[in-house]
């Protein structure tokens, strides 16, 4: 099984002189928020706005970001796993998963919404997931292994969901005490 099925051009998106965006960290109420689809009058807004999501996730560094994650409110996100050190940018707008396998993988996760915090996260190992491009064409791509996990993870952030969901209460509670204390020590 390929891990991509119809995936955009490398250079689709364009990453020059993009300026970055900052990064909402939890517990900021946006990050539970349900993203709004994205409709025809958003095309400007969405136009300006991928560069820039790809900039701010390739400086963090990541391989994944979405709308929520920098306060706007729209169902769009950015992946790039930069396979062999080769970018590979996929713009999804209005993704949403229309397969899921049985099979269940599990894999350390993180989040530039919680930065430094990792835990383990079960989730369907292979999933297709429709979206449109940012070209305005409709796409579908077949994922597996941590590229299955990103866009899930992603596509998460649009629900308001971070991957700490998905874990123990337990486990959660104690990676956001810590994100909180790391937070309130940065800022003094």
């Amino acid at each position: 099984m390929s891990a991509e099925t119809l995936a955009p051009p490398a250079d689709a998106v364009p990453q020059a002189a993009a300026e970055p965006l900052p990064i909402l960290i939890a517990p900021h109420p946006s990050l539970r928020l349900r993203a709004r689809v994205v409709g025809p009058g958003d095309d400007d807004t969405v136009r300006s706005l991928l560069p820039r999501m790809f900039a701010t996730m390739y400086r963090a560094p990541g391989i994944g970001l979405a709308g929520p994650q920098i306060g706007t409110g729209l169902r769009i996100a950015v992946v790039d796993l930069v396979p062999g050190d080769v970018r590979h940018p996929i713009a999804l707008i209005n993704p949403q998963v229309v397969a899921a396998s049985d099979e269940l993988a599990t894999r350390e996760e993180g989040c530039l919404s919680l930065p430094g915090q990792y835990a383990d996260v079960t989730r369907p190992a292979f999933v297709r997931v429709r979206y449109v491009d940012e070209t305005g064409a409709r796409r579908e791509i077949e994922a597996e292994g941590l590229l299955a996990a990103c866009l899930q993870h992603e596509i998460d952030h649009l629900d308001g969901v971070l991957f700490v969901d998905h874990i123990s209460a337990l486990k959660r509670n104690m990676i956001l005490r810590k994100l909180a204390k790391e937070q309130r020590n940065k800022a003094r």
